[in-house]
């Protein structure tokens, strides 16, 4: 099969399209033939060695989109031809992958392959952001930090559809607001011009937001409790900054406020089975038309060192995807 390889670590121009072996199964997985992947920014720390232990060379991706083609002798709710979504055991650049059962999910019809493919890791992880993590409230207000990428939009749209009462997104600079605008968010605050603590604090009469989603880390995390409300809670999982955030727990007890981690990777590792009512619940808005995952390109599989440039460029927006089928 094809596939693309990290050789070293290092840039783009580390990935080789190559030829490999099949991935071999075992009785609790399924072999899936690749439709497409999508790139997501874990993919590249992991090329640079900043995400994970993997030994080189090794196949990056975290999810991927096609149909069963090979199921395990223990393997009971799946079956070869299903379409499904499912986040491989080793990596998901390559024309087929390997995936415990438990991680993976039948795609109901309605959902095309391109949704399918920009859907998994940002709306699951969203998912679990804001209803198992936040545990959003009806009428709460949100703010999303980083609203303009592939879960900034998407958790847009899930926590109008879990009840938020106004979402708030931050952004690099203008020319992403119209993006975050368009998922849904009711306020674009653009940091290149605009001071977030202020305008939250503006917005919300200087209660503060209720829930904030924070990917950024270092400053942005720290001045983030300026404008959390009393018993909001910070969900923080990620650190795009590459910088620490010092958090002071004096600003906690006296103000019922609380500060959350969450990492997907962590929770697909060690309890996948919280990720079966996600999906339910994610695929049945795909399904019906609810949610509408954002993507920005396509690439080829063998252009992949093209996508990750693009993605490290900052200028990306929505989902990229890679398009494995032949051609």
């Amino acid at each position: 099969m094809k596939a693309i390889l990290v050789t070293e670590l290092g840039g783009p121009e580390t990935m080789k399209y190559a030829e490999l072996e099949m991935p071999s199964m075992s009785a609790t997985q399924v072999l899936i033939r690749v439709e497409m992947t999508s790139v997501n920014f874990a993919d590249i720390k992991s090329r640079y060695g900043k995400k994970g232990a993997a030994k080189l060379p090794f196949i990056p991706g975290l999810d991927a989109t096609g149909v069963i083609e090979q199921v395990g002798a223990e393997v009971q709710s799946l079956k070869v031809g299903q379409r499904v979504i499912a986040f491989p055991a080793n990596g998901s650049y390559a024309e087929y992958v390997v995936a415990d059962e438990s991680l993976t999910f039948a795609l109901p019809d309605q959902i095309t392959t391109e949704t399918a493919a920009a859907c998994p890791v940002v709306s699951f992880t969203s998912y679990q952001l804001l209803a198992k993590v936040a545990r959003i409230a009806k009428g709460e207000t949100v703010l999303i930090h980083a609203a303009a990428g592939g879960i900034g939009t998407t958790a847009i749209q899930l926590a109008k559809l879990l009840g938020a009462g106004r979402v708030i997104g931050t952004v690099g600079n203008e020319a992403k607001a119209e993006l975050a605008l368009s998922a849904g968010a009711d306020h674009v605050i653009c940091n290149d011009r605009e001071d977030f603590v202020e305008k939250v604090r503006e917005l919300t009469d200087g209660a503060g937001a209720d829930v904030i989603l924070d990917s950024i880390s270092g400053t942005v995390s720290e001045r983030s409790l300026e404008c959390l409300a009393w018993y909001g809670r910070l969900v923080h999982f990620g650190n795009a900054s590459g910088e620490i955030g010092q958090i002071k727990t004096i600003d906690l007890h006296a103000s019922c406020r609380s500060v959350l981690g969450f990492s997907f990777g962590t929770t697909r590792k060690l309890r996948p089975h919280l990720l079966h009512d996600t999906a339910k619940q994610v695929l049945d808005y795909l399904a019906n038309g609810q949610l509408d995952i954002k993507i920005g390109k396509q690439f080829a599989l063998e252009e992949a060192a093209s996508a990750h440039a693009w993605v490290e460029s900052r200028a990306s927006t929505g989902k990229v995807l890679l398009d494995v089928r032949s051609r």
